[in-house]
């Protein structure tokens, strides 16, 4: 059971005193859901056993961040399918005997994958409810829609209120969604093709973007995303590690690959920033600066515009921001995939 949760890329064990190399297995459904690496499972026995089975076992990893997605999804030539065969009864079941070890860990219910195409469109239909006004959700009337960019089938693009730069902008979810951890596969592709598209567009401009997201005293996922000129990035990462360690909060690499619904569980507040592929996640567990990403952004090792940290003191006028949203969204159209 563990074992198909956590999907791991080599599986020991020494349980049964044999050696045995079973043929690797796909973690996936082929064209039901998207590829993931194929797993290995080896069996070695006890050293100095009676039977001289084999009990060492040579073999060389490429750590996650050092490959490509292409590379680490890349299936090898004899993969077979996957051995586990758990009915969603038996996965419910223990779900909630161990709720407590394994709330971290987000398993596909294979009912869920039998879904046909409508019952499919009438889930996405299905939106959660805010339980109040939301500023943010797209149907809602207090929606400042001039400042919407770009829409898509599950996100959209909008001017930042209060903006750090001109060029700063949100990618939001349409419908209401707390965090990024929530969405579901198909939602979170497209949040890739914003972000990929968004940094084209920087790009003519000699910027590439930073991403943060804070899942905490928010009720409506709000990705953050500032451009900075090429020659500041390098250095973000190990800015944001050390504004972050001199206010009592530790930032963690996690591998480019991973999937932040496996690390952080629904429900759990964190802040999380992307740079270059290379991504920082801190757990929230008590307090946490709501302007973090923002003060370390506008700090003198990177923008330097330390007045502009709280957005109430860069409000612009609508007439302002429609202008600054018109001239954003024709630089912008050239790499909107949603008009191709």
């Amino acid at each position: 059971m563990l074992a198909y949760f956590t999907r791991p890329r080599y599986h020991f064990s020494s349980s049964e005193n044999c050696y045995y190399d079973r043929l690797p297995y796909r973690n996936h459904q082929v064209l039901r859901e998207p590829a993931r690496h194929a797993s290995r499972f080896i069996s070695v026995a006890s050293v100095n056993n009676t039977a001289k089975s084999k009990w060492l076992y040579a073999f060389t990893i490429v750590p996650i961040v050092a490959l490509s997605n292409s590379e680490l999804v890349k299936q090898p030539p004899d993969v077979t399918e996957c051995p586990f065969t758990f009915t969603l009864d038996d996965l419910k079941t223990e779900e909630d005997k161990n709720s407590q070890f394994f709330y971290d860990l987000t398993p596909a219910p294979e009912k869920k994958r039998r879904h046909n195409d409508e019952e499919r469109k009438q889930n996405k239909r299905k939106q959660p409810v805010p339980q109040g006004p939301c500023w943010f959700c797209l149907a809602s009337p207090e929606v400042e829609k001039h400042l919407v960019i770009s829409i898509g089938d599950s996100f959209y693009i909008a001017l930042a209120k209060g903006a750090l730069t001109c060029d700063h902008v949100l990618i939001l979810p349409i419908g209401h969604h707390q965090s990024t951890v929530e969405m579901d596969q198909e939602a979170l592709e497209e949040l890739e093709k914003f972000k990929e598209a968004l940094q084209k567009c920087y790009g003519t401009r000699k910027k590439k973007a930073v991403f943060f997201e804070r899942n905490y005293r928010s009720s409506h996922l709000q990705i953050q995303v500032v451009p900075l000129p090429t020659s500041l990035i390098p250095r973000v990462q190990t800015v944001f590690v050390d504004y972050g360690q001199s206010v009592g909060l530790d930032l963690d690499e996690i591998p480019q690959n991973s999937d932040l619904r496996q690390i952080v569980g629904a429900g759990r507040p964190y802040f999380y920033v992307e740079v270059e592929g290379k991504k920082l996640l801190h757990r929230i567990r008590k307090s946490f600066p709501l302007q973090f990403g923002r003060e370390v952004l506008a700090c003198d090792e990177l923008l330097d515009i330390p007045d502009r940290v709280d957005w109430r003191h860069c409000k612009l006028t609508k007439d302002e921001e429609c202008e600054i949203v018109s001239q954003f969204r024709k630089e912008f159209n050239p790499f909107d995939f949603t008009l191709m």
